[in-house]
């Protein structure tokens, strides 16, 4: 018995240390060699080798000196074909799953990283431009200053935080409030603990010093060009904010009675008070010589012909706003509505009346949660979310367990068949389920399903929600000659749309529906390329610096969350639901950040991310 308890103990200490190894693979910097990473793949999994087999105990091992000798610089071609038969061999006569997938996932390193093992074996070095990067600043797609505005806050310079924010993404409330926080997922403190939050520590510094109340940068002398741009969404804005301090005139053309375009129309209140939503808005326009045009379409009040005419460039911005609908039958009963939709008539203040009313929702991602936990506050009697695959609840973690809390009911394996209508009052009173079975693997870890042995089933509602994506409205572009693939503008990675002089694009049009903070990026990306189209090389400077970096508190500390409002309450109203952080978890949470701009993988070169 004792020595069964030693054993027992030993076992649980072994799984802790797997655990925090776990963390430090979660915690790869970006940027890292590809052929070092897989090497350490390889060598995990010969840790794992029961012994028993020549093949996988001796011929990993053979594989993993092969490897380190490219690494090294001291092999050959020959190399590279002695190591790929041995995987080959290794696969075949193994015993068990571990050698046959260790050597399985070299063999696909080497043809996902063909020009990387090329590299090392005639150059000696990884191909041009791979190398560590400070992670949360890589990660964010607008590429923000993180450990800079982080240690700003830990000084208590909220207004230099915001500015040092803003020297990238002129929406620092914003992003605060709904940013997906892309950021966080390699930060290096989850080698110690958790990662930053990171969205919590902007959300505390934006909750100290409204955005409208700090100074933009300076804007630049009047260049006299002026620039067109098609949708007042946070492309369309950024973009603006850009050339307008870099001295041109921005004119912004929004189809809407107000600007914010998919982060005013497109997510409810609760998540991001409108009111917040204007102090960026204001502070943007206040920028530079930017002018607006609400409530007027490009196509329909205006010509593209003009713009592209008289204008010294143009972007098109346009958001993501068409839900789409089903090719089905009874797709266009007037209760069956796209959850972009739903969500843009709630925005507008024509709610649907959902009391007493059995709701059902087709969908797992980020808008389909919002259209759910929206249908909560308007009194609906249930909400029933059905999506085919557990891979399909793509929503931030925190917006399903929110609307979980709020009394939102989910259900997975289910494939959506077809919509019921009363044959009288021609509305959707139910939609046909068909339970489904998992099945393998797809090239891109996602699991597939087919049709289970049981029936398919009958589920009772009053109102069907689409969440199954959106589009964007381009049908005016296509006429006037811009390119389209599939209902996206063409334009390449510069923002430039192909075989169209002056003419830039970026955002939800261009890559289909996204994250607010993409949106931001390609609207950062195009400004500067119109700027250089134009025959400039602008720099917008930022008015601050970070702080010292002083030496790393490697303790392993709690990470402090951003707290939400009981949901017994919040579900009753629109309030905004999260709770702001107390003084004590901000400057908490500061401290934890291990400033890899100093210390770390990345290169900083006068405050600005090289």
């Amino acid at each position: 018995m004792r020595k069964l308890a030693k054993k027992g103990n030993m076992n649980e200490r072994i799984d802790v240390a797997l655990y925090k190894f776990r963390s430090r693979m979660s915690s790869y910097p970006p940027g890292m060699c590809p052929l070092a990473m897989y090497r350490s793949f390889l060598q995990m999994s010969m840790n794992q080798s029961c012994g028993k087999c020549i093949p996988c105990r001796d011929g990993l091992v053979e594989v993993e000196r092969l490897l380190e000798s490219i690494l090294n610089g001291d092999a050959d071609m020959e190399t590279l074909d002695k190591m790929r038969s041995m995987c080959h061999m290794i696969v075949e006569t193994a015993d068990c799953a571990v050698g046959v997938v260790a050597a399985n996932m070299v063999l696909d390193s080497m043809e996902e990283f063909a020009d990387e093992y090329e590299s090392h074996i005639k150059s000696r070095r990884c191909v041009e431009n791979v190398t560590q990067t400070v992670p949360c600043i890589t990660l964010c797609p607008a590429h923000v200053d993180v450990p800079g505005y982080i240690a700003l806050i830990k000084e208590g310079d909220y207004a230099g935080a915001i500015q040092m924010i803003r020297d990238k993404n002129p929406f620092p409330t914003a992003c605060a409030m709904v940013c997906e926080h892309p950021c966080e997922r390699k930060c290096r403190r989850s080698i110690i603990d958790e990662p930053i939050n990171i969205r919590g520590l902007k959300k505390y510094a934006v909750d100290q010093v409204s955005a409208e109340q700090v100074d933009t940068p300076k804007r630049n002398v009047s260049t006299g060009k002026k620039i067109a741009i098609v949708g007042g969404g946070p492309a369309g804005l950024t973009a603006a904010y850009f050339l307008a301090l870099m001295g041109h005139k921005a004119v912004v053309f929004e189809e809407h009675e107000k600007l914010g375009g998919m982060l005013r129309y497109g997510i409810p209140e609760y998540r991001l008070p409108k009111a917040r939503l204007d102090e960026d808005i204001a502070a943007i326009l206040k920028s530079g010589d930017i002018e607006v045009h609400c409530n007027t379409r490009i196509g329909k009040d205006i010509p593209f012909e003009t713009l592209h005419s008289e204008y010294d460039a143009v972007f098109l911005g346009l958001g993501a706003q068409i839900g789409n609908r089903m090719p089905m039958e009874n797709a266009d009963c007037k209760n069956v509505i796209p959850a972009a939709d739903f969500l843009q008539e709630v925005a507008n203040g024509r709610p649907m009346d959902l009391t007493g009313k059995k709701v059902v929702l087709i969908g797992g991602g980020n808008v389909a949660m919002d259209a759910a936990r929206t249908a909560v506050r308007l009194n609906a009697k249930t909400i029933h979310v059905f999506t085919r695959k557990r891979d399909d609840l793509t929503a931030l973690p925190s917006e399903i367990e929110g609307a979980m809390q709020e009394g939102v009911r989910f259900q997975t394996l289910l494939s959506f068949l077809n919509i019921e209508a009363d044959k009288e009052t021609k509305d959707v009173c139910a939609v046909w389920l068909q339970p489904q079975i998992v099945g393998e693997y797809d090239n891109f870890g996602m699991v597939t399903t087919e049709h289970s042995s049981n029936y398919p089933y009958r589920f009772k509602c009053d109102v069907l929600i689409l969440g199954v994506g959106q589009r964007s409205d381009t049908a005016a572009f296509e006429e006037a000659g811009v390119p389209t693939v599939r209902g996206r503008i063409h334009a390449d990675e510069t923002c430039m749309v192909e075989g169209m002089e002056g003419v830039f694009s970026g955002g939800d049009c261009v890559t289909g529906p996204s994250t607010a903070i993409n949106a931001i990026a390609a609207g950062q990306v195009a400004a500067y390329n119109i700027d250089e189209y134009l025959g400039y090389h602008h720099k917008v400077h930022c008015k601050v610096s970070a702080p010292p970096a002083m030496p790393n508190k490697c303790v392993p500390t709690g990470r402090a969350e951003i707290e939400e409002r009981d949901p017994f309450e919040r579900k009753c109203d629109f309030l905004h639901v999260e709770v702001p952080m107390t003084a004590e978890e901000a400057f908490r949470e500061a401290d934890r950040c291990l400033r890899c701009d100093h210390y770390g993988c990345g290169s900083m070169e006068g405050g600005r991310y090289i």
